[in-house]
This record gives structure tokens, sequence and C-alpha cells, in this order.
């Protein structure tokens, strides 16, 4: 991972707020001084303590609240959350489709969240992206094409595969490649007509074929999973995250005491996909529209059993979820039962834990990369001042002006 400097001519900068939120769950402290130096955090201090170093230039950020970036742990770059994304991929050569990334991966920036683990992109897309010059980006994540059966969901992304010969040989490919960790479509969903999002796409051999191969080069396993029954396939293989968990049958959701069970006491992942903005007139498929709010009913379940859960939330995929929706998300959580500051963990460091970040990202403490925000406010009282950062930081660039 690069770490791009902020220093000019040597220099660091210090920055001063009215509070911090530094990730770990203790109290916010107030009038903190955080000096960043080449992509790092270099000091945390507060009060007496809180001297401006000689070297550093001083953003002042009177009556805001520094607290980590945030990250969302589901985003689908290469799509545009417009009304047809996966037609306007289908148009777009690679060329095109980086540039439209980049504008995605801009908002998801400039809303505050300054790392984003992309969940399924065409032909390795969010991998070329990382490594082009241009713009500052969010530190980027990529499970490049999903896996997933032929004529599966999303197969037009690239990833199809088949038997446990099969699976194994794509999970090879994917770490040939560079990828981060590796996303498996075990039932269908809407974005893909034709598949059976009530169903196992893949054989319990095959689902345990992905997830042997992928833990053998020491990579994560998440699942697209919105059924009961592809849930328990992927529990019993072994996966380490579960994206939507719906417990979605063709009845309508059903949750399962075995199936909550086991994701607490394993500590699988929950990707609950929040983050919703209302669009006059756009309705939800007829399915998701009759499932939602029991699968609401059925998130806050697994939060109240001390399921291990993050926001994730699939921006790209339709107006709704545009790119940098994830403060919605937290919100949302908190409606779930979360209070504000277990929501802001969620957004940070346990989501940078949950994407094998938890050295790095989602903390604001020394050594730490300089991925901060700045919201005029406290959201320790008040979630909804995350939805306009008045200043971003990202591995101690600054992307939002502070002045």
């Amino acid at each position: 991972m690069t770490h791009q400097s902020n220093s000019r001519a040597g220099r660091c900068t210090a920055i001063s707020a009215a509070r911090l939120f530094d990730g770990s769950g203790a109290a916010t402290v107030t009038d903190p001084l955080v000096v960043i130096d080449g992509g790092r955090v270099r000091s945390v201090a507060s009060g007496p303590g809180a001297i401006v170093p000689a070297d550093a230039d001083l953003v002042e950020l009177p009556g805001a609240t520094l607290l980590p970036g945030l990250i969302d742990t589901h985003v689908h770059l290469a799509f545009d959350a417009g009304f047809t994304p996966v037609a306007s991929l289908a148009a777009r050569d690679d060329e095109e489709a980086l540039a439209a990334m980049t504008v995605a991966a801009t908002a998801h920036l400039l809303a505050g969240v300054t790392t984003v683990r992309d969940l399924g992109d065409r032909d390795y897309l969010a991998l070329a992206l990382r490594v082009r010059s241009g713009p500052v980006l969010p530190t980027i994540l990529a499970a490049g094409p999903p896996i997933t059966i032929p004529d599966g969901h999303c197969h037009f992304l690239g990833g199809a595969a088949s038997g446990p010969a099969g699976v194994r040989a794509a999970v090879r490919e994917h770490v040939e490649r560079g990828v981060d960790v590796i996303k498996v479509m075990a039932g269908g969903g809407e974005l893909t007509p034709g598949t059976d999002i009530y169903a196992s796409a893949f054989s319990p051999a095959e689902l345990r074929s992905v997830v042997d191969e992928a833990h053998r080069y020491g990579l994560q396993v998440v699942a697209h999973a919105h059924s009961v029954a592809s849930i328990s396939d992927v529990i019993a293989a072994g996966v380490d995250g579960i994206e939507h968990c719906a417990f979605r049958t063709p009845g309508g959701v059903e949750v399962p005491d075995a199936l909550v069970t086991a994701i607490v006491e394993r500590r699988i992942a929950v990707g609950a996909t929040l983050g919703i903005v209302p669009v006059p007139g756009l309705a939800p498929p007829p399915g998701l529209a009759r499932d939602l709010p029991a699968v609401r009913v059925a998130h806050a379940r697994l939060w109240k059993a001390g399921a291990l859960m993050v926001p994730a939330t699939d921006a790209g995929i339709a107006p709704v979820k545009p790119h940098g929706v994830l403060p919605h998300g937290l919100v949302q959580l908190a409606e779930l039962g979360a209070s504000n500051v277990e929501a802001l963990l969620a957004g940070t460091s346990i989501a940078a834990a949950v994407c094998g970040l938890a050295d790095s990202k989602g903390r604001i403490a020394p050594g730490y990369d300089a991925d901060l925000i700045a919201v005029d406010g406290d959201p320790t009282t008040d979630l909804t001042v995350l939805q306009s950062p008045v200043a971003v930081f990202a591995c101690g660039h600054p992307v939002v002006p502070t002045g």
C-alpha cells in the first residue's frame, strides 16, 4: 500500500479541533491536536501537551470533531448508481469504465469514506484503478470479478466457474492478479434476471473448495447470500463474511436460531447492506419490497445477539445506493439498535478489522494511516453530522478544502 506524503518542503501538518473520536471506543477527547507526517499520524495530544511542533503547518477546525476516515466494506465502483448500472457498464470500454470508477471513488472520498472494499468489478479494473496516476482516491481493496456459477449472479463480470477444480483454479487466478479478498456468489441476486435468490448456487463441495483454496493463500472469503439455504451452506463451508445475510425464503424471511448462533459464535462478519437514500418514484423489486422490513428485523436480532456486523452499503447498484452513501448507513445501523458510538466503531475500527487492516486503518493513533475526517458537530450525539464533512484527509492529503 503506497503512502503519499502531505509534507511541504519537509514540513508536516498539525490539525486542531474541538473534539476527537479516535476509533478506540474511548470517550471523546476535547481540544485535540493531531500531527500527521508522511501519510501517517505522528502524534495525538490534548490539553497542555497539545503544542504545535515547530516543523508543522497548523490547520484549525474550530467546533469540529475529528474522527477516523470511514470504511465501506462493500462497494461496486464499476457500477454508476444509475437506473441501468449493468447496461451502462457493458457499454463502456475499459478506459471509459476506469474514468467512471474514478468519479465513483472520488464521491466516496468527498463523503468521508477513505477506504473502500470493492466486492465485484469487471476484469479486475479496481486493481488497475488503484495504481493509476491521477487524483487522490480512497484506499481500494479489491475482490476482482466475483466467483459465480455459469450464468449465475453477475456472471457478466467474468468470474464464472464450476466444479471443485474449476473454482479452485478461479481462486488461484484471483490470487495471481493480486486481489485482497475472494468474493463468491452463493446465490442469485436482483441485478441478474433469471437467477434464483432463494437457492444455493454452488454445491457444498464447491463452496468448501473456494474457502480452502483462498485460505491456503491467506485470503478471506466473503459470500453473497440472501437466502436461508445459501447462508446455511456458506457457514458450513467456513466463509469469513456474509454479505446481505437476509434470511430470505420463497415465503418470506425466516431466521433459524441455529444460524444466528453459528454466525455469532464463529465471528463471521455480517455485511448488512444498509445505506439507502430515498429516490422519489423509485420502488424496490416486489420481492425485496416484501422482505425488506423483515430483513431489518433480522439484522436487529443479529446485532442484539452480538454478531460482528458492519454497514456494507453495496454502493453503486442503484440510484438509492449512490457512491458515498455510508454515512446514511451508519444512521440506519443505529436504527437497528446500535448506539451512536457503536455505529461509529462499526464504520471505522471494526470495519478495518473486518478488512484485515486493523493495524493501519480505523483509528487516529500514532503510526496509523493519516485518514481523518472532520465534521461540524459531535457525531457521538448526532450521527447525521457525518453527512456533511468539513474536511477529509486521505493518507495525509487534504481532499476537501478546510478553509
